[in-house]
Order: C-alpha cells, then structure tokens, then sequence
C-alpha cells in the first residue's frame, strides 16, 4: 500500500526531544522503547545533516547507518531481536501494512523538529534477512538556496538566468543520483514562481511542498505515469512545466513538443555530463531539429563536501594526487598551488568536512552546438564545441574550488575522477 496523499502526521503524541538519544536507549536492554528509538533516529539523523538512514538486517544483528554529506557512516548495531519491532513503527508511522512482510512498500510521514516540519519519505524491502528500511529526510531546504549558494560561478549564473527568461525551451539538469539535480529545479521555480505565471510540476515522488504552485506526483497503478501526467497538465493552461525525470521515449517526445509550443520545460536525465545530454535525447528517438530548437540549456552536475573550517589546514599535493591530476589538467597540474584538508575535529565529527556544495557545467545551445546537433556529432566533440565557446568543464570547476580552499584534491578526484 502505498501512501501517495498528503503527508500524515505521526498517530502518537510523541516530540522527537522526549528521547534521550539513540545510545541511551539502546542502553535500557530489556525496557528499551522502541517509539523513543525510531524518534531518537530521526532527531540524530537531522542534527547531523543526514540525508538518509538506513536499517540493515543481517543474520546476527541490525545496523543503522546514515548518509552525511553523500558518505554512508555506520552510526550504531542494535539487537537482531528488535528488528521487527523498528519496522513496525517506521510502518506505523508511515501508513503502510504491518502485516505486510513480502512486498516493497514506499510511504512518508511528517514530524516537528526545532518548531519546522521534517517529511520523511520511507522505502521498505523484504530481503534475505528480513525487511531493509530507508527513511530519507526531507526539509524545506530548498527555500533558502540561490544559485551562488548551490555552486554556480558568476558565469554560469548569468547563463542560467539567460536561460529561464526566455518564455519558451527547455532547461535540463543532468547527474548521476543524488548530485543535486531536484534542488537546482527547485531553486529556478522558486526564482520563476511570481503571482503572473502558471507553474505545474509532475514528480516521482514530490519531495519539497511549494504552496505558490500545483504539485501532481505520479501514480502508475492509477494510469497516471509522467507522460499520460504531462498531456494532462497542458490543459492545466501552464507556463512553466517541470518534469522531474525524462526516463523514456515517450516522455522524452511530449516534453520536447511541449517546450516548442510555447512553454518553459524544466527537467533531469540521468547522463554523466551536460553534452551527453544532447545525443542521449537522440537515442531516446527525438529528431535532431526537435532537440536543436528547444534545449535552452543543459547542466551538468555533482556534490562534493566542503572543508570543515573550524580544522582546515594546508596541505601539500601528494605524488598520487599529483599523477591523478596530471592526466586530466595536465597543464593545472605543473601549477605549485598550496591546497587544503580538514584535519578532523569535534564540529566535523572527525572527517574534516563539513556541508556540501555543487561542482557544475552550463552547456549553452548556441548556433555552433545547434548545427553540431544537426550533423547528430558526438558527446565528446559537442563538449569540445562547448568548452571552446566558454563552458568551464565540471573538473575545471572543481580544481578552482580546490584552489580557493573550499574543498580537497582527494574529493574531487573521488567524485570527478574519469570526467
């Protein structure tokens, strides 16, 4: 059963601050209160900026790690014989069936913390060992970024302003999961969202409320999947339509005649890279002078962790680094530039980083890259045209802010490595 409504709120009066933290009750033994355990998850969840939890079963015990700053970091292993009752409350708290053991189940809950709603979308699996159990949660955080805050260079800023002006075409971001793409959307709708235009979003799931604009997420065993969803909302009488994921042909092909008669189309791709963009709408089946006329703009993108700054020290370029370097900014590379490491502190919690930021490409569509889309060129050499025209390249973005101190050599090799 899945929860597709609006989220619920908790069927108990529980606040998340009357547990006394995970350890402390995983401490009572035999007393342990299972209700205090789940809330006591979230709250430390939420204070340390995760992402996600994960509850794991294996034969012997239950893991619980979270996701801090896109690294999965196992936090605490809890008793084989508690599994089943943490499930039950995530289930509970959730809506789902709890007599429910041999099906994925998918449902949200919200709850109050520090005086803010905090939805929290919940994904449960049945597996070898028993029910799997991921609770990602979900803040408003959308509401206060900008695209200085997500990453984007001055340049690329003016780019992407350029772009959503333009009352027609299409916007795409493009990423690998989890490298920001739904944040950079939402921060443009936020941005286009005045009282004179129509905006739609059709999601899978909706995961920030925005209550300036219509929200529809998809349900495919009701028949509503993103392209029945999309020719429904252009009888909406749109202006704005963001899509949250081009996933195949057929959306692919609604989208682009949508953005060519008259509306701005805002959406993702799962590619590696901005110019991979262009021949993937292609494979998808789309005639190149559809995909020449309509994409505005496609951005390429990815989260890297931020230097902790309360232990960021100097440090010098090891000979891996350095080899590692070489083969891709060969020329960068002979710079003796001074960069920087946290070294692990209390703030950071040892891993000498602290937040994210986004390293980013903006491929414009201009006449080069048009003509080249035409010829049906390849990826590699529309990202050469693009860069020969001013695009900085996601590794060359990456290098500045590691020269400016804002994170490490080792992270941008880790995320950008064979860019």
């Amino acid at each position: 059963m899945e929860n597709t409504l609006s989220p619920v709120l908790p069927s108990v009066g529980l606040s998340l601050h009357d547990s006394k933290g995970v350890a402390a009750e995983l401490a009572r033994g035999s007393s342990i209160s299972i209700v205090n355990l789940v809330a006591a998850m979230i709250e430390e969840a939420y204070h340390s900026r995760s992402s996600d939890i994960h509850i794991n079963p294996n034969d012997k015990a239950v893991r619980v790690r979270m996701r801090i700053d896109g690294v999965l970091l196992e936090k605490y292993v809890c008793e084989k014989k508690i599994h089943s009752e943490i499930i039950a409350r995530i289930k509970v708290l959730a809506g789902l069936r709890t007599d429910e053991h041999q099906a994925a189940q998918d449902g949200r809950f919200r709850m109050m913390i520090d005086h803010a709603p905090l939805d929290v979308r919940v994904s449960i699996t049945p597996t070898y060992y028993g029910e799997n159990a991921v609770m990602r949660l979900l803040g408003n955080k959308n509401e206060t970024h900008t695209l200085e805050t997500l990453g984007f260079s001055e340049k690329d800023q003016k780019h992407i302003l350029h772009a959503i002006r333009r009352p027609t075409g299409m916007i795409l971001a493009t990423g690998p999961t989890g490298s920001g793409k739904t944040t950079t959307l939402y921060t443009l709708l936020r941005m286009l969202s005045t009282p004179d235009v129509s905006i739609v979003t059709i999601e899978d799931p909706v995961e920030y409320a925005m209550s300036d604009i219509t929200q529809i997420q998809i349900n495919p065993r009701s028949g509503l999947t993103f392209a029945n969803g999309l020719r429904s909302i252009l009888r909406q009488d749109p202006n704005i339509i963001m899509v949250g994921e081009i996933r195949d042909a057929e959306t692919a092909s609604i989208a682009v005649n949508t953005a060519l008669t008259g509306h701005l189309l805002l959406s993702t791709l799962h590619t590696n890279d901005a110019a991979t963009t262009l021949p993937r709408l292609l494979d998808m089946g789309i005639d190149a002078y559809l995909v020449a006329s309509t994409v505005n703009i496609a951005i390429g993108q990815r989260l890297i962790r931020k230097i902790c700054a309360d232990c960021k020290v100097e440090h010098p370029l090891g000979d891996a680094e350095f080899e590692s370097l070489k083969e891709i900014l060969p020329e960068r590379a002979k710079q003796h530039a001074v960069f920087f490491e946290g070294k692990g502190c209390e703030t950071c919690g040892g891993s000498g980083y602290k937040g994210r930021t986004g390293v980013n490409e903006v491929l414009v569509v201009d006449q080069e890259i048009r003509e080249a889309i035409l010829r049906k060129a390849s990826a590699s050499l529309i990202r050469d045209i693009a860069i020969k025209n001013g695009m900085s390249p996601m590794f060359e973005e990456g290098f500045n802010k590691a020269l400016r101190g804002e994170t490490t050599i080792a992270e941008i090799l880790r995320n950008l490595n064979g860019e």
